[in-house]
């Protein structure tokens, strides 16, 4: 049996049905464009606001470790400066307390019974460590005959001691700016010995420096070796 043509009544309503599917057709399809835009904006939205993030917690970091280092170094600063604060104190309290040694030590020339025997020990080893058979004596030009005195009581006390003889010359050639005491010549000339009391007293600071430091303001605790 022949297919019958289709009127005009059926033909606009298979039209509409078309247009109807069609239209649902692109209602869906636009729908599943609207939640895959959505969709892709959202991670995108969240991908930038994570970088932004991160940005801001790395711009953050390198600001506070720049405040780390600032403050570390404004405290090294300030601890340096009162390290060297504490350090010249310190200078200035020793200094102070070797001053008073050397005014001591100067007052000793000014009692001459003790000046004498102080002398007298000083030349008297001197001569032991010497052991020449003349020597030249240097002091002061006002202590000259203080020394000559003192020094024809060494000779005879190495003479005691050594069994022999030694001659000797004063002169007094030192400045009288100094504390005082001697320096002698052996007379072959090889062999000087500073015995003046300011080279005497230099010798002993050096050497009580590191005591008198612990004395005064404790041990180093930075120090880890001990001679």
């Amino acid at each position: 049996m022949a297919s019958r043509a289709l009127n005009d009544d059926e033909v606009l309503n298979e039209m509409n049905k078309m247009v109807a599917f069609i239209k649902q057709e692109a209602l869906e399809k636009a729908r599943e464009i609207r939640v895959k835009a959505d969709e892709e904006f959202a991670i995108e939205k969240a991908k930038l606001v994570k970088q932004e993030q991160q940005a801001i917690d790395a711009q953050y970091d390198k600001k506070r470790k720049g405040a780390e280092v600032a403050q570390k170094i404004a405290q090294s600063t300030l601890t340096n400066k009162s390290r060297l604060k504490l350090l010249h104190r310190r200078e200035e309290h020793l200094q102070d307390l070797f001053s008073t040694a050397r005014n001591s030590v100067a007052s000793l020339a000014q009692k001459e019974d003790k000046y004498v025997e102080f002398l007298q020990g000083e030349i008297v080893q001197a001569f032991l460590q010497m052991l020449e058979p003349s020597a030249t004596i240097h002091s002061r030009k006002s202590d000259v005959e203080v020394v000559k005195k003192a020094a024809g009581e060494a000779a005879k006390q190495y003479k005691e001691i050594s069994g022999r003889d030694i001659e000797f010359d004063v002169e007094g050639t030192l400045s009288d700016d100094s504390a005082g005491g001697v320096t002698l010549i052996s007379g072959s000339r090889r062999i000087t010995l500073d015995n003046t009391l300011d080279e005497r007293l230099r010798l002993l600071e050096d050497r009580m420096l590191p005591e008198i430091r612990k004395d005064l303001f404790g041990a180093n605790e930075n120090r880890k070796f001990y001679t």
